[in-house]
């Protein structure tokens, strides 16, 4: 077993043990390990920084620290959540929350996403005046054969009952127009986390991503 395999296994059976015990107690218990596994997933973010910044000439540079979120939950917004969350999750080529290329290792699996999920009000009239403007481009990203196999297509979300204003019913693409959220995801077993081509599959689901991710961050900030 390598090194990654092995530290992969780790995270995992610390957030099998945090989703068990989901306590400040617990976790104060238990900081050495949380440490451990923490800055094994900083460690190899840092390494996946560099080498998706091999590849992408327009790669926002987003060291581990920076990447990887707070374990701990929002409870003044949601305080019937848990105190801890169940997974560890990072966001690279983050230029903002919004946009990012998103890796989530959790108890089940791995999901792996990206876009904007429900986007603020600006961004997401940015978006809808790209799609107006040219979504023939944006419709064939997500028509490619090889993005539909990988993603499926975009994650069902809300969308309004009515076109969003300035726009009508006969629209061309009234339906992406209508769309309230812009955002795909794939999800890889925990084998394929700790097999040896974990990395190049990381790589290989950046790749695929990036024109659809690509179109959305040029909108939002034109």
């Amino acid at each position: 077993m390598n090194d990654t395999s092995a530290g992969f296994k780790a995270m995992i059976a610390f957030l099998r043990k945090l989703q068990k015990n989901n306590s400040k107690d617990w976790m104060d218990a238990n900081r050495k390990a949380y440490h451990q596994v923490r800055d094994f997933y900083v460690d190899w973010l840092d390494m996946m920084n560099l080498e998706l910044a091999k590849i992408d000439p327009d790669y926002f540079d987003t060291p581990g620290k920076k990447a990887i979120n707070r374990i701990n939950n929002n409870l003044m917004f949601h305080p019937n959540r848990p105190v801890y969350k169940d997974h560890f999750g990072a966001g690279l080529d983050q230029l903002s929350k919004q946009g990012d290329f998103y890796i989530e290792i959790n108890t089940q699996d791995v999901f792996i996403g990206g876009g904007y999920w429900h986007p603020d009000p600006k961004s997401l009239r940015s978006i809808r005046q790209a799609i107006d403007y040219d979504g023939e481009r944006f419709k064939a990203v997500l028509n490619k054969p090889s993005f539909k196999k990988r993603f499926g297509g975009l994650i069902p979300a809300d969308s309004l009952s009515r076109p969003p204003k300035g726009f009508t019913e006969e629209h061309p693409h009234i339906e992406l127009l209508k769309r309230k959220a812009f955002a795909v995801s794939c999800n890889l077993e925990h084998k394929e986390l700790e097999g040896p081509n974990f990395n190049k599959e990381v790589i290989a689901i950046y790749k695929e991503m990036l024109p659809f991710r690509r179109y959305l961050n040029q909108a939002v900030t034109v």
